[in-house]
C-alpha cells in the first residue's frame, strides 16, 4: 500500500460541478479503501475542519480559501459479492467510483435496477447519502448496504440499507442546509444487488419511467435503449455535466422542492404542481412494552403534506429560465428553472446573490422559503 498523498492543494472551483470555490490548507488524495480511512482517522485526530470531496456535484463552496483539509475520494473498482438472490448479481462498489461509469458497467454486464439514473454526477459513495434517484428509480430499491466509517472510528462497519432512514433524495447521512447529519460518517463502499436480465429487451415495470421514455404499458426496450433515452432527456434538460455547456455547471436542483401542510398548499394556486407525501407512521407506532395497554392510538386524522414545485413556483414569480442579475456572470439554466449556473467565472457571491433574490421574489409572490438542495460549505444564503 502506498501512502495517501498530501498533494499541492487545488481550488475547489476546479474541482466541483458549480465551479466555485477557494483552496483548502492541505488537500489529500486518497486512492484506496485503506488510504481513505488513514486520512480521515488522521483529520478526526486534529481539531482542524476537514471535508470529504467525492465528485463534487452537490457542493456549494465559497470563493476564500478553507480551513482545515479537503479529502478527494479517488477510490474506484467494481467487485462482486457472494450472497445474492437466484437471478440477481452483488456488486460491492468503491465510493469513489463515478456513478455513471457503474451505471455503464451495469448495462454493458446486462444487470438492471440503475440504468434509469444514468447520467447522474458525482461518485457512488455520495448517491446513498441522497437517496439518488431519477425516473422512478431510487437506489435505495437496490442498496443492500454500505461500508461506512463513523466520525472517530478506527475501521468501517457494514450499515444495512434499512438503517441509513432513506426518505426523498435524503438520509441519516445528508448535510441539510441549517442542520447536522443525523449520523456522520463516511462512505468507504456500496453493495447493490442487481437483476440479471442480459442485453434481451424486455417490458419496463415502473410508470414514470415509462412516461419519461415515451413507452406503452408492455413495449420491451432493452438496458443500453433505457441508457441512451435517458441520457438524452438529462441532457435537454442540462443535467449531464459538459465542459462546452454552461448550462450544466451547477450543482443539479439548487432549491429543494418545498414539503408543506395540507393547509397551505391550499393556499398556493391549483396549476402548481404537487405530490402527497407518504405520512412516517414509525414515530407513533413505538410503544414501550410496559406502557402498552392493548390500545394502540389512532394515526391523527391530518392530511399528509404535500410537495410542490420548487421550479413552477420560480417560474410564476417572474422568473424565466435563462434569468440572471445585472452584470452577473450567474444565471438560471436556460434547460431547466431550478439550476443555478456559472456562465463562466462567476464568483460564489455571484451566485448567492441570484439564489437570495429568487428566494425573495417566491416569497414575496407565494409566502414560503425555498431552501437549498447542495451543501453549502463557507457560504451563507
Amino acid at each position: 500500500m502506498h501512502d495517501m498523498a498530501e498533494v499541492t492543494p487545488i481550488p475547489l472551483a476546479r474541482l466541483t460541478t458549480l465551479r466555485t470555490g477557494g483552496a483548502p490548507q492541505r488537500m489529500i488524495d486518497a486512492h484506496t479503501r485503506d488510504e481513505l480511512v488513514e486520512a480521515l482517522r488522521e483529520a478526526w485526530s486534529g481539531d482542524e475542519p476537514w471535508l470529504v470531496l467525492g465528485g463534487g456535484s452537490n457542493l456549494f463552496v465559497g470563493d476564500e480559501p478553507l480551513e482545515g483539509t479537503v479529502i478527494r475520494v479517488l477510490t474506484s473498482g467494481v467487485e462482486r459479492m457472494p450472497g445474492a438472490r437466484p437471478g440477481t448479481v452483488r456488486l460491492r462498489v468503491a465510493a469513489g467510483h463515478s456513478w455513471d461509469d457503474l451505471v455503464a458497467w451495469t448495462v454493458d454486464h446486462g444487470l438492471a435496477g440503475i440504468e434509469a439514473m444514468s447520467g447522474i454526477p458525482g461518485t457512488v459513495g455520495g448517491a446513498p447519502v441522497q437517496n439518488v434517484g431519477a425516473y422512478g428509480q431510487e437506489i435505495e430499491q437496490t442498496l443492500v448496504e454500505v461500508g461506512l466509517l463513523d466520525e472517530g472510528a478506527d475501521e468501517p462497519v457494514t450499515v444495512p440499507a434499512s438503517e441509513l432512514g432513506f426518505g426523498f433524495r435524503t438520509s441519516v447521512l445528508k448535510h441539510h442546509y441549517g442542520s447536522a447529519p443525523r449520523r456522520r460518517a463516511v462512505i468507504v463502499s456500496a453493495t447493490l444487488e442487481l437483476a440479471e436480465v442480459g442485453d434481451a429487451e424486455r417490458p419496463i415495470p415502473g410508470e414514470q419511467l415509462r412516461r419519461a421514455l415515451g413507452l406503452e404499458r408492455g413495449q420491451a426496450v432493452s438496458l443500453r435503449w433505457i441508457r441512451e433515452h435517458v441520457l438524452a432527456t438529462r441532457r435537454g434538460k442540462g443535467m449531464v455535466v459538459d465542459d462546452h455547456d454552461p448550462d450544466t455547471h451547477s450543482a443539479g436542483s439548487f432549491f429543494q422542492n418545498p414539503i408543506v401542510s395540507a393547509s397551505f398548499a391550499r393556499t398556493l394556486p391549483a396549476a402548481c404542481p404537487r405530490w402527497p407525501v407518504r405520512p412516517d407512521l414509525d414515530p407513533v407506532t413505538i410503544i414501550p412494552l410496559a406502557e402498552f395497554d392493548g390500545y394502540v392510538p389512532r394515526p391523527s386524522g391530518e392530511a399528509p403534506d404535500v410537495k410542490v414545485s420548487a421550479a413552477w413556483l420560480i417560474e410564476q414569480s417572474g422568473i424565466r429560465k435563462g434569468f440572471k442579475l445585472p452584470r452577473s456572470r450567474a444565471a438560471l439554466s436556460s434547460k431547466h428553472a431550478l439550476a443555478l449556473t456559472n456562465r463562466g467565472g462567476a464568483t460564489a457571491a455571484e451566485i448567492s446573490e441570484l439564489a437570495r433574490y429568487i428566494q425573495s421574489r417566491v416569497a414575496a409572490e407565494f409566502g414560503l422559503i425555498l431552501q437549498p438542495e447542495p451543501v453549502l460549505i463557507g457560504v451563507e444564503l
